[in-house]
């Protein structure tokens, strides 16, 4: 396969994850917007809220079992437009049904999408034989921040939800399918690449559990982040209504410059070193935000946040496939699955502290479970020179 089609099918699966950022984020951005316009009451909104990564979690489960009589690419193909347009349907109802059949389809479709795009990412990273998967994800920070700023616009402007999304999912949708053609599935990995090691290695989920851990620990931190930080700066640091804004964009941000640079890290110091550093550094992130005395502090501390848990998350799904490289469909498929469980458990626990408690106590539980990573991190050390060091491994692919 010559390195052009390789750099082709970097570059739509990197379309993919910037697709996936902005439809997220046109999402959780205009949760307020959907209520309204649904008529969903304050009870029964948790239910709507819960009902999606619960969903996501069962397509991601079902889409580990697709891959098995198809490949990622082609589950990728048809999840992505699925994904949007259940977006543009959340906008265009009025009666609860439709709320939840859309909502229910997103759900749906966004597993299938988060566990298809990162099987196709981590098959292509063994293909090139470093580390690139940051980078994706990457462009899905990106993603995240132009949805977020679309989303801004459209309640600045007062527009109604089919406005601001329509002429987004117009877009993209045709770019989706475009770049859909030029998909590359990684090809099968030699008794070479494994070391020796015959035959292929079935997905234990006892040694895969350490990585489980460690994707719902960093779940629950980027879930503090996005539901409690502008409530925590002002109320807790007293901030106005409009700097409480700031801290979740500047954690885009950070994220963004983070991933954006971590891949050359990872070449270099290796990917267990990486997920060290990322971890001390959200952990002291959670300590200056439960113990800043003001706002400015407490979006400093938010700021390193961003900077350390960027690169767990992408290496979490890379060590996933190192350690299981003939079933890394299936270990990135089971993965998954604690991202949402991550993003279920995060926000209600900060919750209840928070109430029960104090809001800067219950920072410190976020904290302590990231730096529980420290503890498994060995498990991205698993073969690491291989996608660690620049070597290059032989490039067996087929195409989309």
């Amino acid at each position: 396969m010559t390195d052009a089609r390789l750099r082709h099918g970097r570059a739509s699966l990197a379309v993919s994850f910037f697709a996936q950022g902005v439809a997220f984020a046109l999402l959780v951005t205009r949760i307020p917007a959907i209520q309204d316009q649904y008529g969903i009451s304050d009870g029964l909104l948790p239910v709507f809220l819960a009902a999606v990564p619960v969903l996501a979690g069962a397509g991601s489960v079902c889409t580990e079992q697709v891959v098995k009589r198809v490949r990622p690419s082609v589950v990728l193909r048809f999840a992505q437009p699925a994904v949007l347009l259940a977006l543009l349907g959340a906008a265009a109802g009025g009666q609860m049904w439709q709320a939840a059949l859309s909502l229910g389809a997103f759900g749906l479709s966004v597993g299938a999408l988060d566990a298809s795009m990162n099987m196709l990412g981590v098959s292509l990273q063994r293909t090139y034989g470093r580390s690139i998967m940051l980078g994706f994800h990457a462009t899905y920070s990106l993603g995240g921040i132009g949805g977020a700023s679309l989303a801004w616009a459209g309640a600045h402007w007062h527009l109604s939800l089919l406005t601001s999304y329509l002429p987004v999912v117009a877009v993209l949708l045709p770019v989706c399918l475009v770049a859909s053609r030029r998909y590359v599935d990684g090809g099968p990995v030699t008794d070479a690449a494994q070391g020796g090691a015959p035959g292929a290695k079935p997905v234990v989920f006892r040694l895969l559990l350490p990585l489980c851990l460690v994707m719902s620990f960093a779940y629950i931190g980027d879930s503090t982040v996005s539901n409690w930080s502008a409530k925590y700066l002002q109320d807790t640091l007293g901030s106005s209504e409009q700097l409480s804004t700031v801290p979740y964009n500047v954690y885009m941000v950070t994220t963004l410059l983070g991933r954006t640079a971590g891949d050359f890290g990872v070449r270099r110091f290796g990917a267990a070193a990486v997920v060290r550093f990322g971890t001390v550094l959200a952990a002291v992130g959670f300590g200056v935000v439960a113990v800043a005395p003001g706002p400015w502090v407490g979006m400093a501390g938010f700021t390193l946040l961003g900077f350390g848990l960027c690169v767990i998350v992408p290496q979490t799904f890379a060590a996933a496939g190192r350690l299981f490289p003939n079933s890394s469909d299936a270990a990135v498929a089971r993965l998954n699955i604690f991202n949402y469980v991550g993003f279920l458990v995060g926000s209600p626990l900060v919750g209840a502290l928070g109430d029960a408690w104090s809001y800067r106590g219950a920072m410190l539980v976020p904290m302590v479970l990231v730096l529980l990573t420290l503890v498994y991190a060995r498990s991205f050390g698993s073969a690491g020179a291989r996608y660690g060091g620049g070597h290059e491994r032989p490039r067996t692919v087929d195409v989309g």
